[in-house]
């Protein structure tokens, strides 16, 4: 292992090394070993950092709590130090030394009750192969020179390497990157207010955070909320967001974001979210009076709508929202659904859908689409009004397969997708209609499609390019192709009969 941190691909050697360490071990219960070690490496260097500033002051306030917490520094007593924690990385008690130092450090710091993971002394978990993990992550150096957020950047690829180790059945509390940050280059979460109410390990923010980041812009003015179902995935994004140095208000707990919502007077300028697909047990018969249902009440086989209905409900009158949905939520008329999303276009509030490419999530295989909700579409000033015209992009050709079974996008697309947006959307912009890919659509052009909103029904299909090659040409080659085909198909054929025949069974 190289001592440098900060060369491409150290996170994916830190990862192969971290796997190989993971033995029989689940990848979904490992997740939580290997994260929570990162996370406690995390606030033990930041925590260093001061301790020495203090040290050379001279001052002798080192050792004072209060110092810490006034920069937002989590305490970290004597016995929860990683020096303290790497001196005994060959001990037969890591296990329990790690757990005492979570327990230490939880009861010093408020914020951090019942977040971290304090179960490393259990006997399912190989205290060798743990002292070697500690090693590992003692390799990781909070800060380099060319490398300023370098544990950041390794508990983020972590957290995908885990949904795609954990594949179908887990990796919920993660949304690809790639789709995150379509989502935040479309709708430019710059300053304000943005909620996530089904957060999962918190992508949504810290995709925004890097958006305001990379465009000069203050962290200050971005206030973050989400709320979280599954407790141990509220407990990641808790981290998520401390490791990035982010003040974001995910509630007290874990909690039910339709049953018991932790932000109910929340009007936030943006929305992002990528809420669990197709759910069917999700309480709706007990909240069929609900406020939040203005559009319609949302069936209780699916809780598609109620999660728009839930979000749009949450918007400020200047809010724009960016969803990713099942593509069945685009034109199902099932159980009031086709209703709901009448009622959502004729409000205006659609501004865009992207028909996204398959395989892009590593927990299911269903096509997605990303909804662009916006409650002002005509009072912008930067943007030109776009009072019922809907944009629909197919984006379903773009991304690469980077294996048998995942596609990525690539930069180029985000920017291509995010770019047609923009230039539809802004007064100085340059759109055209694309016959394949892009459609500006009038809501007229959509009631007389029954308010069904699939892209392709509206982009129609791209024209072929004219190849130069004769008809003739081109029909002698796919004959000569096909009778080659012919040929091999009645080979084949005779090669199988006369193997049935060998055993008996003649045809």
């Amino acid at each position: 292992m190289t001592e440098s941190t900060a060369n491409i691909g150290f996170e994916e050697t830190l990862w192969k090394a971290a796997d190989k360490l993971r033995g029989s071990m689940d990848a979904s219960e490992y997740k939580h070993v290997v994260l929570g070690l990162i996370f406690l490496k995390y606030i033990s260097d930041k925590f260093e950092m001061k301790f020495n500033a203090l040290v050379a002051e001279g001052e002798g306030f080192e050792e004072e709590i209060d110092e810490y917490l006034a920069e937002n520094i989590f305490w970290v007593p004597k016995e929860a130090r990683w020096s303290h924690i790497r001196d005994n990385a060959k001990s037969e008690k890591i296990g329990q030394i790690i757990d005492d130092a979570m327990i230490l450090i939880e009861k010093d710091n408020e914020t951090l009750k019942n977040v971290l993971e304090k179960r490393y002394a259990r006997p399912e978990i190989d205290k060798r192969r743990l002292g070697e993990l500690v090693d590992l992550v003692s390799t990781i150096k909070l800060y380099t020179n060319e490398e300023k957020d370098l544990l950041g950047r390794v508990y983020e690829y972590f957290l995908g390497k885990f949904a795609e180790a954990e594949g179908k059945g887990g990796g919920e509390f993660y949304t690809p990157s790639g789709v995150v940050k379509t989502l935040v280059s479309m709708i430019e979460p710059f300053k304000g207010r943005v909620y996530d109410p089904c957060c999962g390990s918190g992508g949504m923010f810290v995709q925004s955070e890097k958006f305001v980041a990379e465009n000069q812009g203050r962290l200050a003015d971005l206030a973050i909320y989400g709320q979280e179902l599954n407790a141990t995935t509220w407990k990641i994004c808790k981290m998520n967001l401390a490791i990035r140095g982010l003040a974001g208000d995910i509630g007290p707990h874990h909690d039910d974001t339709f049953h018991n919502d932790l932000h109910k007077n929340l009007k936030a300028d943006f929305v992002l979210a990528n809420p669990p697909f197709n759910i069917s047990d999700w309480g709706g018969e007990q909240l069929t009076e609900d406020v939040r249902w203005a559009y319609g009440v949302p069936p209780k086989g699916n809780a598609n709508y109620a999660w728009l209905e839930h979000m749009i409900y949450h918007l400020s009158p200047r809010g724009v929202a960016g969803v990713v949905l099942a593509n069945g939520s685009l034109s199902t008329s099932t159980s009031n659904e086709g209703e709901i999303r009448k009622n959502l276009l004729e409000s205006d509030l659609v501004d865009c859908i992207v028909a996204m490419p398959d395989r892009l999530f590593y927990s299911v295989s269903i096509p997605v689409s990303l909804w662009i909700l916006n409650r002002n579409k005509k009072g912008n000033a930067k943007q030109r009004s776009r009072e019922n015209e809907i944009l629909f992009l197919d984006a379903r050709h773009l991304g690469d397969m980077i294996d048998r079974r995942h596609r990525e996008l690539k930069p180029e697309d985000i920017k291509k997708i995010a770019g047609t947006y923009h230039q539809w959307r802004d007064k100085d912009g340059e759109y055209e209609d694309i016959k394949g890919f892009c459609k500006s659509a009038a809501l007229d052009e959509v009631k007389a499609n029954d308010y069904i909103l699939t892209p392709g029904r509206y982009v129609g299909i791209e024209e072929e390019k004219d190849d130069g090659i004769p008809f003739d040409e081109k029909m002698d080659q796919l004959t000569g192709e096909l009778t080659e085909l012919f040929a091999q198909s009645h080979k084949l054929e005779d090669e199988i009969k006369k193997n049935l025949r060998g055993i008996g069974y003649g045809i």
